[in-house]
């Protein structure tokens, strides 16, 4: 009844992956190849801004598109065992602020830095990449005093700010490495990597890392 439209290296349909694994939702992937003219429009009919994830759910006849507003709707109409937004609207209002953070402080940085680099030379910003470094170095710092005795972003309870986490800090961490100075975010970005949610999406992804163009 579910269909994911994605792209296997994509950062932000990874998000939308470790949801759907966490809780073991059955669905069909649809891989789209965005330099494929046809795919690209057909991708275009379902959601005209052409960007993925696109989940589209059949049995409701809806179409859902951005990664946090697709685990939103996995939560209300498709929930498993593991709660990725709480219940108590406390820890739902925390849950929903660390995957804006992660968002907006480490996964759009870091996707900038890699347009940067998939740009022709000769029209790279090397002083604006730069700054993106710095800035997610900024972030790291600050991430860093939030994982002091807790395991996963909330606390005891993985979460879409984990589901954020992961995805943003593997590929941020490629382009500016949180380094050895920082043991908490460094261990917390092991446990998300040994996550089998997440695990499992690396090894789907993995055939495509040679097209990654790094830092």
């Amino acid at each position: 009844m579910l269909e994911l439209h994605f792209h296997p290296l994509a950062s932000w349909c990874w998000k939308v992956l470790i949801a759907l694994y966490e809780n073991d939702t059955v669905f069909e992937p649809k891989n789209v190849d965005l330099m494929d003219p046809a795919q690209r429009e057909a991708l275009e009919r379902l959601w005209p801004f052409s960007k993925f994830p696109v989940l589209r759910d059949l049995g409701r006849e809806r179409v859902v598109a951005e990664s946090s507003i697709v685990i939103e709707y996995l939560t209300a109409y498709y929930p498993g065992p593991v709660e990725l937004i709480p219940s108590d609207p406390e820890l739902a209002r925390e849950a929903r602020l660390r995957d804006r953070i992660y968002d907006t402080y480490v996964h759009d940085p870091m996707n900038r830095i890699v347009a940067n680099k998939l740009r022709p030379e000769e029209h790279r910003d090397a002083y604006g990449s730069d700054r993106l470094k710095a800035e997610l170095q900024k972030t790291y710092d600050i991430l860093e005093r939030q994982f002091v005795a807790r395991p996963w972003a909330l606390g005891e309870r993985f979460s879409i700010a984990d589901c954020a986490a992961a995805p943003a800090l593997f590929y941020a961490d490629k382009v500016s490495p949180i380094g050895t100075a920082r043991p908490e975010l460094s261990a917390y970005l092991e446990r998300l990597r040994e996550r089998p949610s997440f695990a499992r999406v690396l090894r789907e992804a993995e055939p495509c890392f040679k097209y990654f163009p790094g830092g």
